[in-house]
C-alpha cells in the first residue's frame, strides 16, 4: 500500500542575528549492476579483493537481508528513482526486453518501455531545493524524450536506452562518454567523470547518481588485474571467474577514489553514501553455461526470484546517523532508499510503496511494514520463469504463474531455499498466498495469459539455467 507522508523542513522565525544555516547534506548513490549478494569481501567473499568497499562497510553500516524489487535491471532501477514497486509502475522487465517465443506456455504482458514522465524522481525532489544533479553511467530506463535530463537531472553522461556497455575499452560507443586514450577502462572512465563532478560543485548541494555499467556483460578487465585472479582462481571451488574478480576490482577502487575525493575535499562529513547492486548476480553467460559468479549460499541468480535473484549488497554511511560497522538484518527494499533520502533531508515524501529506513540507520532493529513483495511476469534470459513472490517475517512465498504452483521457504533456517514447507505449513502458505493475490490487486499487476499456441514440445520457457521446482518436504 502506498505511504503518503507529509515531512517538510520547517524554519524558525527570523533573528536579527540568525545563524548561519548548515550545510545541506549531500546525497552519492553508487549503483552496480548484475553485482551478487556474496560478491564483496565484507560479504563473505574469499575470492574477490574489494578493500575499499569493505572499509566502507565499516565506516557505515552494512545490510545484510537487503534486496533489489525485480531480478532484472530497468525495474529495478525505476523502483530505485521512483520509491515505487516495478508492479505499479507497470515496468516489469527489462527494456526493451525478451522477444516472446510463440509456443511458450504464457503469454507475457506488454510493459512500459520508459519510466513515465509523470513519475517523481529523486533528482525532481532534490533539484529544486537547491541540489545540483548529475547521473553518470547507466540509465535503461527510456531513451530520447526520457533520459536522466528530462527526469530533473542537470547533467548526463552515459546514460541511454540502452542496458550493456560495447566495450568497456575504446572506442565505448555511448554518448557523452569522451575517451581519454587507447588504454581507457570504462569504469575508471565514469569513476573520473564522477570525482569532475564532486570537486566542480563542492560549494554547493548536490545529488550524484553513479550507475556503473560494471559488472555487467560483457566480460572484459584489465590484463594485469585478470592473470592476478587466474593465479587465484584454482584453490577457489565456487567464485573463480578471473575477467570477473577483475572487473570488480575495477569497481572498487572506483568507489574508493570517490570516497577520498570526498575526504580530499572535507565532504565526508556532510555526504551521505549509498552502495548497492539493481538485482543478483549473474551465474552464467548465456547458453554457454560460462561461469559468471556464485551467489552461494543463495539459490539460482539473476532473473529468477530465488534470493541469489534479488539479494543484494548494501551499504551506507550518513554522518551524524549511522554507526561505524554496524550491521542489520532487517529486510529492505531497494524502493526504501528514495523515502528514506527524502525524510533524513527534511523534504516532502511523494506516495510511495518504500519505507524510511532511518530508524534502522540509526540502529534500530524494528520496521513497520507488513511484507516485501515481488512481480515478475516474464522468462529471462537466465532461466526464470513467470511468478510473484512475497516475504513475511521469515517466510518467502514463491507463485510460479505457469501452473501457480507455490513454494513456501523458512529463510532464516533455510535461505538457500530447498525445503519447501508448503505441505507441512498449510496455513502459513494459503495466508502469504491471499497476502500476494491482494498486493496485486492493489497495485493493479499485469499478469501473463495462457498461450493457445503453446506446445511442450517446442515452448521455450527460459534458458539455460532454469530452477527444477522444489518439492515439497
Amino acid at each position: 500500500m502506498l505511504s503518503n507522508r507529509r515531512e517538510f523542513l520547517f524554519s524558525a522565525a527570523p533573528a536579527l542575528m540568525a545563524a548561519p544555516a548548515a550545510p545541506k547534506m549531500n546525497v552519492i548513490i553508487i549503483l552496480a549492476d548484475d553485482l551478487g549478494a556474496s560478491d564483496l569481501g565484507c560479504y563473505g567473499s574469499n575470492y574477490y579483493e574489494t578493500p575499499h568497499l569493505d572499509a566502507f562497510a565499516e565506516s557505515g553500516i552494512r545490510f545484510t537481508q537487503a534486496y533489489a524489487s525485480c531480478p532484472v535491471c530497468s525495474p529495478s532501477r525505476a523502483g530505485i528513482m521512483t520509491g515505487k514497486y516495478p508492479a505499479r509502475l507497470h515496468l516489469t522487465d527489462w527494456i526493451p526486453g525478451r522477444r516472446q517465443h510463440p509456443t511458450a506456455k504464457l503469454l507475457t504482458p506488454s510493459f512500459e518501455q520508459q519510466l513515465p514522465l509523470a513519475e517523481t524522481t529523486i533528482a525532481e525532489i532534490l533539484k529544486p531545493s537547491g541540489y545540483v544533479t548529475a547521473s553518470i553511467g547507466k540509465w535503461h530506463l527510456g531513451g530520447d524524450g526520457f533520459l536522466p535530463t528530462n527526469q530533473g537531472f542537470d547533467l548526463n553522461i552515459g546514460g541511454t536506452a540502452k542496458g550493456s556497455p560495447p566495450s568497456y575499452f575504446p572506442p565505448y560507443h555511448i554518448p557523452g562518454i569522451e575517451e581519454r586514450s587507447a588504454d581507457d577502462y570504462l569504469t575508471d572512465n565514469l569513476t573520473s567523470r564522477a570525482e569532475r563532478f564532486i570537486e566542480s560543485n563542492r560549494d554547493r548541494p548536490f545529488f550524484l547518481y553513479l550507475p556503473h555499467f560494471a559488472v555487467h556483460l560483457p566480460m572484459m578487465a584489465k590484463q594485469q588485474m585478470t592473470e592476478k585472479y587466474q593465479k587465484k582462481a584454482g584453490s577457489m571451488k565456487a567464485q573463480g571467474e578471473p575477467v570477473y574478480a577483475a572487473m570488480l576490482e575495477s569497481l572498487d577502487e572506483g568507489v574508493g577514489a570517490i570516497l577520498r575525493k570526498l575526504d580530499d575535499l572535507k565532504l565526508a562529513d556532510r555526504t551521505a553514501v549509498f552502495f548497492l547492486s539493481d538485482n543478483g548476480g549473474l551465474r552464467f553467460e548465456g547458453r554457454s553455461r560460462t561461469p559468471v559468479t556464485s551467489n552461494a549460499p543463495f539459490r539460482a541468480g539473476k532473473g529468477h526470484l530465488y534470493e541469489g535473484g534479488i539479494r543484494i549488497p548494501w551499504i551506507v554511511r550518513w554522518p551524524g546517523v549511522t554507526k561505524k560497522d554496524a550491521a542489520c538484518d532487517v529486510p529492505v527494499s531497494s524502493v526504501d532508499i528514495l523515502p528514506t533520502v527524502t525524510s533524513l533531508l527534511g523534504l516532502r515524501t511523494p506516495e510511495v510503496d518504500g519505507a524510511n529506513l532511518a530508524p534502522l540507520l540509526k540502529g534500530g532493529r524494528r520496521l513497520s511494514r507488513e511484507a516485501l513483495y515481488w512481480h515478475y511476469p516474464h522468462y529471462s534470459n537466465q532461466g526464470g520463469v513467470p511468478g510473484g513472490a512475497v516475504r513475511h517475517g521469515d517466510y518467502k512465498l514463491i507463485q510460479f504463474y505457469e501452473d501457480m504452483r507455490v513454494e513456501l521457504f523458512q529463510l532464516r533456517q533455510d535461505p538457500s531455499e530447498r525445503r519447501n514447507l508448503v505441505n507441512r505449513e498449510p496455513k502459513v502458505a494459503a495466508r502469504l498466498g491471499r497476502m500476494l493475490e491482494e498486493w496485486r490487486k492493489s497495485v493493479k499487476a499485469a499478469m501473463p495469459l495462457p498461450n493457445p499456441a503453446y506446445d511442450a514440445a517446442t515452448a521455450d520457457q527460459g534458458l539455460t539455467g532454469a530452477e527444477k521446482p522444489t518439492p515439497p518436504v
